[in-house]
């Protein structure tokens, strides 16, 4: 028997399937097709990425660097996003707290966040889940989960058929339709969003993001990737215009995309993640930043909590990694859903606020908290 049976192997799973085994428990680990595919995630992320990842990763996987984020009120048409007034991490010769109506910069003199290949991450982390000893396996899609009072049996097919396994223990990393959540009927998320994405050959090796604040209760954005391309997503509560809204989105950019995509996004955790043997990480958590819909970090992260709390011989345990998640993140994830509210203030309020805050920044991306700290301050101050 195992001590644990993981399903999903994107960054949370694998984070997970790595800090168990290296912690010297038997770790059998499920993904349902080819680890990474389909797309359906940004790849733009914070540069503390790099401390999750294996030495080297990032060489193999930056494609561009971010020092700043321009947010938009109005179209997107001419927006003009190469302006070469706002590239570059420091506008200079211009008023900094608005460039054009309607656009408001926001910016770091250092990095502030990476740009990915981010289907080459979930291999990365899936090769050190490997490494570290766990077994993983790609093309099980697991379909039935059983808790009993000693055991998990998971049903899984795979290129042999139907297959039987059981652990002490099952963490459900499988995203936003999480099996394992719906098997042992779980809470489920507050709210599921629906994204999309779409890649065009432009190349394009601008350090700005572009963020339009005109998408209902969310929003677009254009994040440049090198020669890799331009990344153009939308995401909004879901409705059977998202991608008619997402086609006049790019097209008022002027642009064609290829390679589209689309995915749920995950907002506001139940309030239990766990039950009698089982326990849900990432996405399938809904441990994600509610004013982006970013969920790698902070998925990786209660990874690594579960890692350290969870002994799959205690299920008493299981209440040790709720309480060492949500102390970790929680007031991360309220502040977010505070920040995301302002997305649907009537525009003229928004222009007040954008304008008090853009210029120099001391933020952090994936830390709310960070907005009431002393760089963010100082950042004010200076302004």
């Amino acid at each position: 028997m195992h001590d644990f049976v993981v399903v999903g192997c994107g960054p949370a799973g694998s984070r997970f399937s790595r800090r168990a085994a290296e912690a010297g428990y038997d770790v059998l680990a499920f993904e349902q097709g080819e680890i990474g595919k389909p797309l359906a995630c940004s790849g733009h992320v914070s540069t503390d990425l790099w401390d999750y990842t294996p030495d080297g990763a990032r060489d193999r996987l930056l494609q561009n660097v971010v020092y700043g984020a321009r947010f938009h009120l109005g179209s997107p048409r001419g927006a003009a996003p190469s302006d070469p007034r706002t590239n570059g991490h420091a506008p200079a010769n211009v008023d900094s707290r608005r460039l054009d109506a309607g656009t408001y910069p926001f910016y770091k003199d250092e990095q502030i966040s990476n740009v990915i290949d981010r289907v080459g991450l979930d291999n990365e982390l899936a090769d050190a889940a490997r490494e570290a000893g766990a077994d993983v396996r790609e093309d099980h899609t697991v379909v039935g989960v059983e808790e009993r009072r000693d055991r998990v049996r998971v049903e899984v097919t795979g290129p042999d058929g139907v297959e039987t396994h059981e652990a002490r223990m099952v963490a459900g990393c499988d995203g936003p339709k999480s099996r394992v959540r719906r098997e042992l009927d779980m809470p489920e998320p507050d709210e599921l969003l629906h994204g999309v994405l779409g890649f065009s050959d432009e190349d394009d090796d601008t350090d700005f993001v572009d963020v339009h604040l005109t998408v209902p209760d969310f929003f677009a954005w254009r994040i440049p990737r090198g020669d890799a391309g331009v990344e153009y997503g939308l995401a909004t509560p879901p409705s059977a215009d998202v991608r008619e809204r997402f086609d006049r989105f790019v097209a008022d950019y002027g642009v064609e995309t290829d390679h589209r995509c689309s995915g749920l996004i995950p907002v506001g955790p139940p309030d239990s993640v766990t039950s009698d043997r089982a326990f849900l990480i990432g996405d399938a958590a809904a441990q994600t930043k509610p004013f982006t819909g970013g969920g790698i970090l902070y998925g990786m992260t209660a990874a690594d909590h579960a890692a350290r709390e969870v002994d799959p011989r205690r299920p008493g345990s299981l209440a040790d990694y709720e309480r060492a998640w949500r102390d970790d993140l929680e007031r991360e994830i309220e502040l977010g859903h505070w920040l995301r509210r302002a997305y649907s203030l009537p525009e003229p309020v928004q222009r007040v606020g954008l304008r008090a805050f853009s210029g120099e920044i001391g933020v952090h991306m994936d830390r709310p908290t960070s907005l009431f700290s002393v760089d963010q301050l100082k950042s004010l101050l200076r302004g």
